[in-house]
């Protein structure tokens, strides 16, 4: 598998998860093949905008594809990082619970990045339990905004 990433996530990675780099291979291990982003690149002939944003401590990236934005794993994005998400048609964000969190987007912090933003569809992802039944979340949400679930495909 292709993983894109950069300098710090790609050391954070080897260091947690040193057994899928180790020199052996062992039935089952994922296969990554690492590809350090210093700025924009093609993958798979698509080309990709990198957008610097903090999990905590830990510098991490989200991409713009096209008219859609992919931000996980995130708590904080610059004001200049966000200038290249504005006006996509899409933008996927992290929302694990209502309550604050450390190192992700709570619920009312998504909803003010989706509203800065202002994409015509956002698909909150990366939630946990905390946040309450799939059905009663998804009344309380702005129009436009949704819960992503697995296996959801989004057309841009």
């Amino acid at each position: 598998m292709d993983v894109y990433l950069n300098g710090e996530a790609k050391h954070a990675l080897e260091r947690d998860y040193g057994y899928i780099f180790a020199h052996h291979e062992f039935p089952g291990l994922p296969e990554a093949d690492l590809h350090r982003v210093e700025g924009a690149f093609v993958a798979a002939g698509v080309e990709v905008e990198p957008i610097r944003a903090m999990h905590k401590d830990l510098p991490i990236l989200g991409y713009r594809i096209g008219e859609m934005a992919y931000i996980t794993d995130a708590n904080h994005i610059e004001p200049q990082e966000l200038d290249k998400i504005n006006g996509v048609k899409v933008l996927v964000v992290n929302a694990l619970r209502k309550e604050k969190h450390f190192s992700h987007f709570s619920l009312p912090e998504a909803l003010e990045l989706i509203k800065t933003v202002n994409p015509g569809r956002a698909y909150l992802t990366h939630i946990s339990h905390e946040m309450g039944l799939h059905a009663e979340v998804e009344k309380m949400l702005p129009e436009g905004v949704f819960l992503a679930y697995d296996n959801l495909e989004v057309e841009v």
